[in-house]
């Protein structure tokens, strides 16, 4: 017969530098490919419950892929291009995505709680160039401060995405309901710096 611990028996983990360090490399990759001009990387790479509830708000997910080539498309039209994007500031792990792992304790089979998931938060500043059709053309430099919310299986670490800069915590705990009550997304900001 198994037994059932408490959720307050769970077995917990902090993420270590290895984790935090391949979730960061991992947005900084995304960011590299972003730049490049290719935006469905962003699609491709997305977390899948997240993706399927943007394809949803979207009408399917051929409306979602055109969505994104349309804003492509009105940025250039726009004279508008990403010229910089990487992660900055300090990332923060949580354990998500609940599991059950049976071990023996005491001569019995006792069921507790195992967080499957890495879930880190990484700050990113993304560089915008803006031609301005005006006589003359003027060329003006934003910078945006934002974030991804990078999810893996712990025993993979193959990072799949969330772009923060919509995000709520809400959002946030409708996928992962044992996030901190406190918890606090990184700020958002958008400034003119050229």
């Amino acid at each position: 017969m198994i037994s059932l611990v408490s959720a307050q028996d769970a077995i917990v983990e902090n993420a270590t530098p290895e984790v935090v360090n391949s979730a960061v490399n991992a947005v900084s990759d995304l960011g590299k490919q972003v730049v490049l001009g290719r935006y469905e990387v962003a699609i491709q790479r997305m977390y899948p419950q997240w993706k399927d509830r943007a394809a949803k708000r979207a009408g399917g997910m051929e409306k979602l892929e055109q969505q994104l080539d349309d804003v492509s498309k009105q940025m250039l039209a726009q004279g508008i291009s990403i010229t910089d994007f990487k992660p900055q500031g300090q990332p923060r792990a949580f354990e998500v995505g609940p599991g059950k792992v049976v071990e023996m304790v005491n001569g019995q089979q006792v069921e507790r709680l195992r967080y499957t998931k890495w879930m880190v938060l990484v700050p990113t500043v993304t560089t915008f160039r803006a031609m301005l059709q005006s006589t003359p053309v003027e060329v003006v430099i934003i910078e945006s401060t934002s974030f991804q919310v990078a999810i893996s299986d712990k025993a993979a670490l193959d990072w799949t995405f969330i772009d923060g800069s919509d995000l709520t915590v809400g959002d946030l705990r409708s996928i992962f309901g044992n996030l901190p009550l406190d918890l606090e997304l990184p700020a958002l900001e958008k400034k003119q710096v050229k």
